[in-house]
This record gives structure tokens, C-alpha cells and sequence, in this order.
């Protein structure tokens, strides 16, 4: 059995000038990144490099046309190295980026095209949510399906993953909150996971520790405490993609690509709103297997009572994390009652690779009855 996957060279940073002056960028790169990003740490440093700016295709997560202009625009460049600074959705374009692209990206993801990996590709995550520097999984959007699918093949792992808090430090506190959430979930669920391994539940344990380490000391001391933990969290992310590209993700992330897709929530926000439903139900399903042990490590942290009831734990966790950022009913997103059943069904049909991975199947009823809950 494969105990541990670790594709990308891991490579730490103080600073990006830190990182050019070891790897240096130059003209053969392309850069994919934010006009923000651009100005504050690669416009200083002075080097000269051919950049794309993904927002000018659109908003948000991913979708296949996003791309398919990206790459359009990429074929105007000769270029050895793809350099993706940015949060998941840049990253998770670049992974696409650095394939043989056909005319629809979107064939890449229905599997019409095999994906050929043609480009170097050096991913530096400026999110603490993700881990995709260090995954194979590129998510979109197919704007045809409205659906979210993935691709998580070898071709798509980065050649090189780099960690460096300084590009953190312009987070929103809710887009830190929301992709800090997300790392802490790919945790969870990775931990839980029946692939887990001894190797992943290391990374996977380390991740929570930091990641709740450091929100506890948010809710005592204010938003601004969080840029004293940027070095945990980037770290904890990392440590959280590792162990999620080996153990996977599971219901809590099927779960979330409905109203992901549907009602474009960004996508630690969108999981944050299943967590906790998700995990009260393996606990009332098989409360005597691994979901005993995350229950402890978790009362142990939130400084519980030792005689909390499992379920109390997790209602602790909601009351925390509720701290950092508003759970919100379904419906507030936009989804009607009606959706409930065709989100089951999308779940259930669409996010089989995920659910494999659950702690305890999941059958369409419980998912339902999951949707009904939340909504």
C-alpha cells in the first residue's frame, strides 16, 4: 500500500525577493497572477517577465472559459516556466495552463483529451486554504454543465511549490477566515479519511493543531493577531495539501460544489457551511471508530469538559469557528427548497470520487437529510 505521495519540491521563503535571488524569474516565464500581486512583490524587484492577469476573463473560481482565453492569450508568449502567485483559482488554472490545452478545456476535464504536461509549473499559494501547491486537483467550472469537475492526474502536479507568508499579509481577514477554514477541513476530512495513513494523519494533525492554535489566539486578540500566525498557517496548508493529495477530501467538499457551482460561494465558505453537519453525522452513524479520536483531539483544544457528548463537541467547533466568520442558512445563498432533491442527486452522481472517501457511506437519504438541515 502507498503510504505517501509528495510530487513537488517544497521549497520556504521569508520573501519574495528572497525567492528570485535563489530561483530567478525572467523573460522565458510567464506569470499568472493578480495586478495587485504584480505591484506589491514582482514590479519591486525589477525583473522583467510577460504577466497575464486572470481577472480579466472573470471573477471568482474557475470555469473552462476562463481558460480557454487564458490560453489564448499564453499563445501570444514563448515561454520554458509558468510561475502561478495566487490563491486556488490561479493555481488551479496554471496546473491546466502548463498541459497540451485542446480548443475546449473543457474536453480536458471530460476526459475527451489526455492531459500532456508541456510546461514547467512553479506554484506559490498566497492563500493559507488550498494546499493546491502541493496537489494534483484542478478544479472549474464546465459553463455548459454547470457543474464543478476536477481533473487529478500526475501531469498536473506543480514542479515546484513554494511557501511565502509576506504574500499573505494583503488578505481580507474574511478571505483569510474562509481559505483558512477550507485547510483546517482538508484536515479533517483527510484524517478521517479510510485512505488515511500513518504518514497523512501526521500532516493531518499538524494542520489542526496549527490551524486552531492560531484562531484561538484570533478570537482573544482581535483580526489583526492573525499576521503573527501567517508562517503557521501557510505551513498548515501546506501540511493539510499533502495529506488531503494522498487520503482525499470527502462529503463535506461533494457537499459544497453545489452551491459552489450554483451560487458561485467561494469555496472554504461553501465547505464551512457543511463541516459540522457532516461530522455530527458520522458521529451518530459509527461513534466508536476514528471520529472518537478527531472528537478528543477537538474537546482537548476547545477546552471541553471531558464528559461532552460527541455532538457537543461539534456544536462547540460551530460556536468557535462562528467567532471567525457567519454560518448562514442555504437559502440565503439563494437555494430554494426544490434544490434539495437536485443537489442530492448532483452530489450523489457528480462527487463519487469524493464520497468514496467518507468515514462512514453516506447514502442519497443522509445526504438529503443533510441539505434539509442546512437549509
Amino acid at each position: 500500500m502507498q503510504a505517501l505521495k509528495l510530487v513537488p519540491t517544497i521549497l520556504y521563503f521569508d520573501t519574495v525577493a528572497a525567492f528570485h535571488a535563489e530561483y530567478p524569474m525572467g523573460e522565458r516565464d510567464l506569470l499568472v497572477t493578480s495586478k495587485g500581486l504584480y505591484e506589491s512583490y514582482i514590479k519591486p524587484i525589477g525583473v522583467r517577465i510577460p504577466v497575464i492577469y486572470p481577472k480579466r476573463y472573470g471573477e471568482g473560481e474557475p470555469t473552462d472559459a476562463m481558460i480557454d482565453a487564458i490560453v489564448r492569450e499564453a499563445g501570444a508568449y514563448d515561454y520554458d516556466r509558468i510561475i502561478a502567485l495566487g490563491g486556488g483559482t490561479i493555481l488551479d488554472i496554471c496546473k491546466v495552463l502548463a498541459l497540451d490545452v485542446p480548443e475546449k478545456s473543457e474536453d480536458l476535464y471530460t476526459g475527451v483529451a489526455a492531459p500532456v504536461k508541456v510546461k514547467k509549473l512553479v506554484c506559490i499559494p498566497t492563500t493559507c486554504g488550498t494546499g493546491s501547491e502541493v496537489t494534483n486537483v484542478a478544479m472549474a467550472e464546465l459553463t455548459r454543465f454547470h457543474i464543478k469537475k476536477g481533473i487529478a492526474v500526475d501531469e498536473t502536479f506543480a514542479d515546484l511549490a513554494v511557501l511565502i507568508p509576506e504574500t499573505m499579509e494583503r488578505l481580507p481577514f474574511r478571505v483569510f477566515v474562509t481559505s483558512s477554514i477550507d485547510a483546517l477541513i482538508h484536515a479533517v476530512e483527510s484524517y478521517l479519511s479510510p485512505k488515511a495513513t500513518p504518514f497523512t494523519e501526521l500532516f493531518s494533525l499538524e494542520a489542526i493543531r496549527l490551524i486552531m492554535k492560531g484562531y484561538k489566539a484570533i478570537v482573544t486578540g482581535g483580526e489583526e493577531k492573525r499576521f503573527a500566525y501567517l508562517k503557521d498557517f501557510v505551513i498548515a496548508s501546506n501540511y493539510a495539501g499533502i495529506a488531503f493529495g494522498n487520503a482525499g477530501c470527502a462529503a463535506v467538499h461533494a457537499l459544497s460544489y453545489s452551491i459552489g457551482g450554483a451560487f458561485h460561494v467561494p469555496h472554504g465558505e461553501a465547505n464551512y457551511q457543511f463541516f459540522t453537519a457532516v461530522m455530527k453525522k458520522y458521529a451518530a452513524k459509527a461513534p466508536d471508530g476514528k471520529i472518537r479520536e478527531l472528537t478528543e483531539i477537538l474537546r482537548a483544544i476547545l477546552d471541553l469538559d471531558a464528559d461532552a457528548v460527541q455532538l457537543a463537541v461539534y456544536d462547540a467547533l460551530d460556536t468557535f469557528l462562528g467567532k471567525l466568520i457567519e454560518k448562514k442558512p442555504l437559502k440565503d445563498f439563494g437555494m430554494t427548497e426544490a434544490q434539495i432533491e437536485t443537489f442530492t442527486a448532483q452530489t450523489v452522481g457528480n462527487q463519487q470520487r469524493l464520497l468514496v472517501n467518507n468515514y462512514v457511506s453516506l447514502d442519497d437519504v443522509e445526504l438529503r437529510e443533510i441539505f434539509e438541515e442546512l437549509f
